[in-house]
């Protein structure tokens, strides 16, 4: 069990805080705006129990969310450079030769129809499908400690090709329909940009799965895990359609442990699985970098 923190603790943690604080002010025109971000990054750390706009307004000891909803929705300042912002701020403080960077996605569940790109689909927080929209995520984990650095909504087909159900909801002219895996790929040239260097990419099958995110990282002499449905096909040199492995290490789906379903998604619980290739380093049939190692794993 973790100790108690100290107040020496809690001392540091409120200047590291103000820091922050400072820092995202570079991002704010306004004095008001650069005040309200600190008070809601405390109510983000803070013990309420839903962090909704009315209940971070009641921490701060406002009476009403009018400041909360302008700070998110109407005052003037980039969102996306304070997310490359905070991808230096964290690396620099987490940077690990052996740390992974990990893809994933995750549902919000709503009542309405009116958010962007909200409609009936999977949600991993629910594990059915439900009423939600979905955000991909990457984060940084390693042995100093974790982060979230980077996110994409995901705008479903039927929202993009809705001309005014987009206009009505504020959606960019730019914005435009792209896979999951496309929205993780995107997130990670960013972080590559940036200076990010991971000993591996990991995610599930929903990556796993799509030929061109494992070939975007095998381009970028990126190592990755990735986990693949019980039914992916892999090439092997002298077994035929089952795998390709060419030096190096490598796994694919094995016998007697998988325990998913073709088609659906990958259930809670159960155990993982995978198989080494003998003669080396894998790659996909389409092929990738030699030297770059790559594992998948099915359950």
């Amino acid at each position: 069990m973790s100790p108690q923190p100290t107040v020496k603790d809690v001392r540091d943690w409120a200047e590291e805080l103000n820091a922050v604080g400072q820092r995202l002010g570079r991002f704010f025109a306004r004095s008001e705006p650069r005040r309200r971000v600190v008070v809601y990054l405390r109510g983000l750390l803070s013990d309420a129990e839903r962090k909704n706009s009315w209940q971070l307004a009641e921490k701060a000891g406002d009476e009403a969310p009018y400041g909360v909803q302008h700070l998110l929705g109407r005052a003037d300042w980039d969102a996306d450079r304070v997310r490359d912002d905070l991808v230096a701020y964290a690396y620099g403080h987490l940077a690990d030769p052996g740390g992974v960077l990990v893809v994933d996605e995750t549902g919000f569940l709503k009542k309405g129809t009116k958010s962007v790109g909200v409609q009936r689909q999977y949600s991993g927080t629910a594990g059915r499908i439900e009423n939600c929209q979905v955000g991909v995520f990457l984060a940084f984990a390693g042995r100093r400690g974790h982060a979230l650095i980077d996110r994409e909504l995901y705008l479903p087909k039927e929202w993009a090709g809705d001309g005014g159900r987009r206009e009505a909801a504020g959606v960019p002219p730019e914005a435009a329909f792209a896979t999951k895996p496309q929205l993780a790929e995107r997130m990670l040239k960013r972080a590559w940009r940036a200076g990010v260097k991971a000993a591996w990419v990991t995610g599930d099958e929903v990556y796993g799965g799509d030929p061109r995110f494992r070939r975007a990282l095998e381009s970028n002499g990126q190592p990755y895990v990735l986990a693949v449905r019980c039914d992916q096909r892999l090439w092997m040199s002298g077994v035929g359609a089952c795998g390709c492995w060419s030096g190096g290490i490598a796994s694919g789906p094995t016998s007697g442990r998988t325990t998913c379903a073709a088609g659906r998604p990958r259930p809670r619980g159960g155990s993982w699985s995978g198989s080494r290739g003998r003669g080396g380093r894998w790659r996909n049939a389409s092929s990738g970098p030699r030297g770059s190692a790559a594992w998948t794993s099915t359950r």
